[in-house]
């Protein structure tokens, strides 16, 4: 079942709730993690990571194939291009996101893991138990992007919501209820 201006389809709702909400929680705990130096917690971070990118790369497929949701009418272009953007900048930063992370931690030598299964090797100097990069340059770079495109995200993150929150209190539009499993049924008479 395709998406329509009235009902979106089951996989889509289910891949942006499973989506979403994964990341946010990665982002949190990513932050968690750096700014509290919580070691344990980086293996778990990077496993939930490898496998919602399989999920992140479903989603954006459906994206593409099943095309944008339908713009409700009756709002200016201004919202309809905000919306858009957003939109745009959560589908490439969840895209970069993952990437990004596996990249640095590979290239830096930490290795990645998917709950115990190794996809690439850590590379520790034994004597001083440190991390030898494989590429120092691409792991710096590759931390910096990963950063940047969290915070681009968290900021995306916030317009997104507030934009729901908008539209489910103070347009009273049904927009969220779509995004819920509803149908659609109330014409917005809001400019």
């Amino acid at each position: 079942m395709r998406d329509t201006k009235e009902k979106l389809s089951n996989l889509t709702i289910f891949l942006h709730w499973a989506v979403g909400l994964t990341i946010i929680a990665l982002v949190v705990v990513g932050i968690y993690m750096d700014e509290n130096e919580v070691f344990w917690l980086y293996p778990i971070h990077k496993s939930i990571g490898v496998l919602i990118f399989a999920v992140i790369i479903v989603r954006v497929y459906w994206r593409f194939v099943n095309g944008w949701p339908q713009l409700i009418t009756g709002y200016k272009a201004v919202e309809h291009n905000l919306a858009r953007i957003v939109h745009w900048v959560l589908i490439i930063t969840m895209i970069i996101m993952p990437i990004s992370g596996f990249i640095m931690s590979g290239a830096g030598g930490y290795g990645v893991s998917v709950f115990g299964l190794e996809i690439i090797a850590a590379q520790f100097d034994p004597i001083v138990k440190e991390a030898i990069p494989h590429n120092a340059a691409l792991a710096g770079f590759m931390g910096e992007t990963h950063e940047i495109s969290g915070w681009t995200m968290i900021a995306a993150i916030v317009l997104h919501i507030a934009g729901a929150i908008k539209h489910h209190f103070i347009n009273k539009d049904n927009v969220l209820r779509r995004m819920l499993g509803k149908n659609y049924t109330k014409t917005s008479s809001t400019k």
